[in-house]
């Protein structure tokens, strides 16, 4: 284990395990000591230092012209859409987009787009050139909607954290363009997709106008994501980012953290290794369990309140996903956080009433 990630290895038994999402990790000691020394300066006048170091390292890592830091994920998601989009203009997402149910609806309510989500027809969190083709067409009358953006998520979190490969992507984003339509990646976890594949983040940011990343999921940031694209992009995106309360002053403090994050990439693939063993230590649990391609593990139930209860009171945190309950691994967790999960989760029993419940929907 890297010392970025070494920590004690036995879990306090009497502590719950939390595993609700990759957004519930503590700052690291050296994320601490950055920020506490980190060269600042008022960002709304004259620019923060170390948050531009910041910015133009992960416009560096995208492939983009430029990058400008934003509270959150969903703030930058929203700017990017806002910029793309006049009031009663449609963008198409793939079903369980974030943009689509974990927003708030702002991007109806604040961007004034129209959502179209399409079906996952080339697998799981995944959509095909030809259904952005046909979704796209512009033979309408004049009363119809507009489509003029195509939004993508990699990995998808919804479905289970899945991957879209380089390939794939551009295919999409060419379909896309082809069509006439701008194209918005919601890249909140393309280090994970990047590290997964091993291929650089900007290999997946081919043919996309915009991204926006994140620093506080997996990568351990205590808050912060970026959005990313031309220079004239990024220079609209700060005056929507102050439109919407988003500047901000000494951000080094803040930025500060992002770029010890940014140096813990590759720790990821730890992540995904652990949720490999836990899935399948919950297979041989008899619990239904999806094959995870990335940090996110999802338990098919047909009660699933009741198991999410279950899990809480054997001392381990799980949120809801798509109907499934959702276990994710994250950097404050180590193999043995994993073993005494499995342990207190223990066996889907012959004689439980989740067991009858899940063999009478099978």
């Amino acid at each position: 284990m890297s010392a970025a990630r070494a920590k004690v290895q036995k879990p306090d038994p009497a502590a719950p395990l939390d595993l609700r999402s990759d957004t519930v990790t503590q700052p690291t000691p050296e994320m601490r000591r950055a920020m506490a020394e980190a060269e600042v300066g008022d960002d709304v006048l004259d620019r923060d230092p170390t948050m531009a170091a910041l910015e133009e390292r992960v416009a560096g890592l995208l492939g983009a012209s430029a990058a400008l830091w934003t509270p959150s994920g969903s703030m930058g998601n929203l700017i990017a859409l806002m910029s793309h989009l006049q009031r009663g203009d449609a963008f198409l997402a793939p079903t369980g987009a974030h943009v689509l149910d974990a927003e708030l609806g702002t991007a109806a309510w604040l961007a004034g787009g129209m959502p179209r989500p399409l079906e996952h027809d080339a697998g799981p969190g995944r959509v095909s050139p030809a259904a952005v083709r046909r979704a796209a067409s512009g033979d309408a009358p004049y009363y119809a909607l507009n489509t003029k953006l195509l939004c993508v998520e990699n990995t998808h979190n919804a479905a289970g954290g899945t991957v879209t490969r380089p390939e794939d992507h551009a295919r999409v984003a060419a379909a896309a363009k082809g069509a006439g339509l701008a194209v918005h990646l919601d890249g909140a976890r393309l280090w994970h997709a990047a590290v997964k594949l091993g291929v650089p983040p900007g290999a997946l940011t081919v043919g996309t106008d915009t991204v926006q990343v994140c620093l506080s999921k997996g990568l351990g940031a205590p808050v912060g994501s970026l959005v990313a694209g031309s220079v004239e992009f990024v220079q609209q995106a700060r005056r929507l980012r102050k439109m919407l309360g988003g500047g901000v002053r000494q951000g080094g403090v803040l930025a500060a953290a992002g770029l010890v994050a940014l140096d813990r990439i590759d720790l990821l693939a730890e992540d995904h290794r652990r949720a490999t063993t836990l899935a399948a230590g919950l297979r041989e649990r008899g619990w239904r369990v999806q094959e995870p391609e990335t940090n996110i593990v999802l338990v098919a139930v047909a009660d699933l309140p009741g198991t999410l209860a279950r899990f809480r009171d054997s001392g381990v945190l799980a949120s809801s996903m798509s109907g499934k309950v959702r276990l994710m691994t994250h950097a404050d967790l180590t193999d043995a956080s994993i073993t005494a999960a499995l342990d207190r989760i223990g066996p889907l029993t012959q004689d439980s009433p989740v067991r009858r419940a899940v063999r009478g929907a099978s």
